[in-house]
């Protein structure tokens, strides 16, 4: 028996497979160096990801990124591009992959449980032909991030279908105050919680995606 609030670490690959058991031979050879056409179909299926970056430190960041079903560019299959639209200018994972070009991504299709996972090499770029096809509600990317693919594979929906993260009927949206009070509490901001509300209000907010 352990005290209370004493930890019992795995410290070894042989204790963490003493612990899970070993990979099912399907999800130890799932993974390719290249898009197969059934990528290619999720990707231009997909509104939405992940992108997972580190630093020379191990210091981490995972960044969402979002736009219109297909806005990732796939460039041909070992090369894929996502656009970068206005957001808070922090560019945490963009500083990572300036010293770190190591990445990973989870595309997601809502509804399915379900995702591709893909992990490479990026590098950021200013300007490219693709840029065109990359436009939104007139907004062309300054930026884009090109990852050349190590890995690609699907990953299964248990950790979905677990969390009921798709059913509506377990969607609490309302379980936590306003966006702007909880930024209220935990910053300490020069703006009032009413100018918060209105600045985060989905009016104001939705006329800044792509006009930053």
């Amino acid at each position: 028996m352990t005290q209370a609030g004493e930890f019992i670490e795995v410290t070894s690959e042989a204790e963490l497979r003493e612990l899970l058991g070993e990979v099912l031979p399907r999800a130890a050879n799932k993974e390719r160096p290249r898009l197969h056409e059934r990528d290619r179909d999720w990707l231009a299926a997909s509104p939405f990801c992940l992108i997972a970056t580190s630093g020379p430190g191990g210091d981490c960041d995972v960044s969402p990124k979002g736009d219109p079903a297909g806005f990732v560019h796939v460039i041909d299959d070992t090369t894929i591009a996502i656009p970068d639209r206005p957001g808070n200018r922090r560019a945490d994972g963009f500083r990572n992959i300036l010293k770190n070009p190591h990445v990973g991504l989870i595309f997601l299709i809502p509804g399915r449980g379900e995702t591709l996972r893909i992990n490479g090499r990026a590098r950021l770029v200013r300007e490219a032909p693709f840029f065109d096809a990359m436009v939104v509600k007139g907004h062309r990317p300054a930026l884009a991030l090109v990852v050349e693919i190590e890995e690609i594979f699907f990953h299964c929906a248990k950790a979905f279908m677990r969390s009921g993260l798709w059913k509506p009927g377990t969607w609490a949206p309302d379980v936590l105050p306003s966006h702007a009070r909880l930024v209220k509490d935990v910053q300490s901001t020069k703006e009032s919680l009413d100018e918060l509300e209105a600045y985060y209000s989905e009016g104001n907010y939705g006329r800044k995606l792509y006009a930053g």
